[in-house]
């Protein structure tokens, strides 16, 4: 075992130092990752009980990304790509200091909270899938997405279980509890600092300056384009589904971040054998999978809508979400090196029109769920919407099918072309 690890250690420093770097940083900041994504929403759950502003919250935060991923295009041309990372990061700590600083959560003191957040993903994302793209090919994405979630998943591991019981030992009331809260947003704080000192360790380039903004697209693009809208239909609810369905089901966070733990080490192994053995030509099988997960998850929790059917939501969810993401993102790469040389775009162009696909999915996911608490009842929005967004979800099997069949034929449309021109 050891000589494997070493083996693994010894070609992962035969990298390039920007991919070491990238992901050391990503590797740091992922310490963050699970306190925003599930103990936020548990925060607004606790003081609240109200799953509407939780969604609401959410909703938000999707609205702020795109406007901030088009304000980082301008500012790219101004500023150290590593400053605006660094300032994405920072900002997460930013807003969960506004949301702590509220004495009643009120729809205006969320909305603020949410919209920082936005900013913070906005600027961290914008510029992370920038790099991501810049300093990988086709070759290598499977393993740096693999390494990546593997990192993601065991320290999903470790942050959900450990604060979970922090914040529950602090107290049953509120009192206690959202002190913990405030501890943990300065935990959170510090841990931004540290990865944004990593991140200046590399030696990033800013994209080269040029026009990024573009309202027509290759048709290929525009495949992509609905493969977005369907992932961002379900985006919210992967975030926001497991702290309603615990905090209202189960009981409080320290079962929350037990239960997230617990299927976490299972998507660990999982993940990195995935990122480490698979190549491109699986990523549609780890595709379905993930979505076929998701869809196990979402029938599952409307049937039994109980304290099991919750924990059986929450193990196939966190097994779902990475495999999603493994082929997602080097599907999403693939396309962008392919359509940049036919249209001759820089590439950030594409990054930021891809976030207006996923924001139109996660309008429409986010609605979904709030008609249908307003005007049914939550207890049929926390059962059924999330059931018809799995499915709805199902049909993105058959786009990526298609968007990977026509990425075959164009690569061996420029690959004839270019051998043409060199005679």
């Amino acid at each position: 075992m050891f000589r494997k690890l070493h083996a693994e250690a010894a070609y992962f420093r035969q990298q390039p130092l920007n991919f070491r770097v990238l992901v050391l940083t990503n590797l740091i900041y992922a310490f963050v990752l699970p306190v925003i994504d599930i103990f936020v929403a548990a925060y607004v759950m606790r003081n609240s009980d109200d799953p509407v502003k939780v969604v609401v919250y959410q909703l938000t935060i999707y609205t702020g990304i795109p406007l901030t991923f088009l304000l980082n295009g301008y500012l790219l041309n101004r500023f150290n790509i590593k400053a605006l990372y660094s300032i994405g990061m920072m900002l997460s700590a930013v807003s969960m200091a506004i949301m702590m600083s509220l004495k009643t959560l009120d729809l205006t003191g969320i909305a603020v909270a949410g919209l920082t957040m936005g900013m913070s993903f906005g600027f961290y994302w914008a510029n992370r899938d920038y790099l991501a793209l810049a300093i990988t090919h086709d070759g290598n994405r499977n393993y740096y997405y693999g390494l990546e979630t593997f990192f993601y998943t065991i320290i999903a591991v470790l942050v959900p279980v450990g604060i979970g019981w922090f914040i529950q030992s602090m107290g049953e009331d509120s009192g206690g509890a959202n002190a913990a809260y405030r501890m943990v947003t300065g935990m959170v704080f510090i841990i931004t600092v540290i990865a944004s000192v990593m991140c200046f360790r590399g030696t990033f380039s800013n994209p080269v300056r040029q026009r990024f903004l573009y309202l027509s697209f290759h048709p290929q693009w525009y495949r992509l384009l609905i493969l977005a809208a369907l992932k961002g239909l379900a985006q919210g609810f992967l975030v926001t589904a497991p702290a309603m369905l615990i905090m209202r089901l189960v009981g409080q966070e320290g079962a929350l971040g037990t239960v997230q733990s617990v299927g976490a080490i299972v998507a660990a192994v999982i993940m990195y054998i995935l990122g480490r053995r698979t190549s491109p030509s699986h990523r549609l099988a780890i595709f379905t999978i993930g979505l076929v997960c998701f869809a196990l998850a979402a029938i599952i929790n409307g049937m039994l809508f109980n304290a099991t059917g919750v924990l059986l939501f929450m193990l196939f969810l966190l097994i779902a979400k990475p495999l999603l993401d493994l082929a997602y993102f080097p599907i999403q790469f693939s396309v962008i090196d392919l359509v940049k040389r036919i249209e001759n775009r820089q590439e950030f162009a594409y990054i930021l029109n891809h976030e207006a696909g996923l924001y139109a999915g996660r309008l429409a996911g986010a609605f979904t769920f709030i008609v249908l608490a307003v005007y049914v009842s939550e207890e049929a929005a926390l059962r059924y919407a999330i059931i018809l967004i799995a499915l709805l979800q199902l049909c993105s099997i058959f786009v990526a099918r298609q968007l990977l069949k026509v990425n075959a034929d164009l690569r061996k449309q420029l690959s004839t072309k270019k051998t043409l021109d060199y005679v």
